[in-house]
């Protein structure tokens, strides 16, 4: 066997081409109606359909995709920590009070709900105004 006498044992089928006239009348062998029996189709890419799906966020209506703070509690705080211990989300996370978020620290807001008697360091966290003035009435420190 030579090279020029090697063939394919299946040869590759050619798509029929319709509606170029002969024996098939009315529809030419394109079934009925819609976007692939007109004449030069093109069908219409998915991925322009999925784009057009999505609404337009504009303005006011839509929700923030930034990330919120976890919010702790300033008894939370009393209950957890003691006297002159330091509080950052490190801390936080080592007692279980906050949880890494896609292998990072979450963001902490410490909130003024409760009450605080104790000296705490304050460092790394958001902090509402209302719970800076008591962390600081309570002998702590907020940085």
């Amino acid at each position: 066997m030579q090279l020029n006498q090697l063939h394919r044992f299946h040869p590759n089928k050619k798509a029929k081409r319709v509606g170029r006239g002969g024996k098939r009348g009315k529809t030419a062998g394109r079934g009925t109606k819609g976007q692939k029996a007109r004449a030069g189709h093109r069908l219409r890419p998915e991925l322009r359909d999925i784009i057009k799906k999505y609404p337009k966020h504009r303005g006011y209506r839509f929700k923030s995709i930034a990330t919120k703070p976890t919010p702790i509690n300033l008894d939370l705080i009393e209950q957890m920590f003691v006297d002159g211990n330091a509080v950052n989300p490190e801390t936080l996370f080592a007692k279980k009070l906050i949880k890494k978020e896609g292998g990072r620290m979450q963001k902490v807001k410490v909130l003024a709900t409760g009450k605080l008697s104790k000296k705490i360091v304050l460092s790394g966290c958001l902090v509402s105004g209302t719970a800076k003035k008591l962390i600081e009435a309570a002998g702590g420190t907020v940085t």
